[in-house]
């Protein structure tokens, strides 16, 4: 290889996705397999999204709008904050990604909790910023080991709430405790993927906070709830003037014209939003009863999706993807003894039940 290379992304392991289901229909012959792998909306779009995807199909030929001006005013109104506080990204990754770019020199550290969400490592070493890891409390963040981690060299916390794969979510006294005690000097990067599923009553919001810390960045995503992760748009909320420095550093055109449509229209569909919660409550509960009857322990999510301790982890999901049911093995995040499983269709939740059932009793 000429030249030099960034050992920081050279000595990086590629994020590894939830297998897709044309290739285990490719690698096993299965015709009907199901996927509970990647945490999406498994209803799909909503009707307000297809039918704006159809109008926006005509412009294809078209660059999209580079500053979303429609889709920032839309989302500005819907949260309350300014558009000069928003940055667009290709998915909440891209923007986890803008944030490590402009907080993060070769040198300083990011402190992040056990079981974090791998892309904060990712984007923190491709800066050539080193990783603290706080050991997890209860499976969710310490917030107090975190403080006894900052030091001179910290530049940014990564806190997502609810965190992915676990589930578990800070709530506002711990965070607000946190958010006092931290330095002002430093920035936290708070990670609201899963924020519309979660109903637990001293849940904080994030945006709320946004004034009284000016260090916060709240980054959420249109890939879970609002059932668009193929087309890849997420955001950010932060003070104008990180969102300045974030616009600059943002490629043109980060997010295509299909996706700012579908994101317009997804935030005018609230009924979908209040469906799907409901939906994902019912399953999640179901998820939650098949399991305690099958005698596997899970960790409590806020989340649409839960992770399963379960013996011999690697064989159960080799198993589950021999039936058709694609799982999450969640080794990589420091648990090799869970699969993470999202919550499905009703069907999809039985089936996953049905089948781990078979394969317990057969071991």
């Amino acid at each position: 290889m000429p030249g030099p290379v960034h050992p920081g992304i050279a000595g990086l392991t590629p994020y590894q996705p939830g297998k897709p289901i044309e290739e285990l229909t490719r690698e096993l012959g299965i015709k009907d397999p199901i996927k509970l792998a990647s945490n999406e909306n498994p209803r799909g779009p909503g009707p307000r999204v297809r039918e704006r995807l159809a109008m926006a199909a005509n412009e294809l030929s078209r660059y999209p709008d580079g500053s979303g001006y429609r889709l920032k005013a839309v989302l500005s109104e819907y949260l309350g904050v300014n558009a000069d506080q928003l940055t667009l990204g290709n998915g909440s990754n891209d923007v986890l990604d803008l944030v490590a770019r402009i907080t993060t020199l070769p040198g300083t550290e990011a402190v992040v909790s056990e079981h974090a969400f791998v892309v904060y490592r990712l984007a923190v070493a491709s800066c050539g910023g080193d990783l603290v890891e706080v050991p997890a409390l209860d499976y969710g963040s310490n917030l107090q080991g975190f403080l006894e981690a900052i030091t001179d060299r910290t530049a940014i916390v990564f806190l997502a709430n609810p965190n992915n794969p676990t589930g578990t979510w800070v709530d506002e006294t711990a965070l607000v405790d946190f958010l006092e005690a931290l330095p002002e000097r430093v920035w936290v990067v708070l990670d609201e993927a899963y924020a519309d599923y979660v109903e637990a009553p001293d849940y904080p919001d994030g945006l709320a906070l946004l004034q009284r810390y000016p260090n916060l960045i709240v980054t959420r995503t249109f890939s879970k709830i609002h059932a668009l992760a193929a087309l890849r748009i997420g955001y950010s909320v932060s003070s104008p003037e990180v969102a300045d420095l974030m616009n600059r550093a943002r490629q043109p055109f980060n997010v295509n014209a299909l996706a700012l449509a579908a994101a317009e229209a997804a935030l005018a569909d609230t009924e979908f939003v209040t469906t799907s919660r409901e939906m994902n409550r019912e399953g999640k509960a179901v998820l939650s009863r098949g399991l305690t009857a099958l005698g596997l322990d899970f960790i409590p999510s806020g989340g649409n999706f839960l992770a399963v301790g379960v013996e011999d982890a690697g064989a159960r999901y080799q198993a589950l993807l021999a039936h058709g049911v694609i799982v999450r093995p969640i080794a990589e995040y420091g648990l090799p003894n869970h699969l993470r499983v999202s919550v499905g269709l009703p069907e999809e939740n039985q089936r996953f039940l049905t089948t781990l059932g078979r394969i317990l009793e057969a071991s």
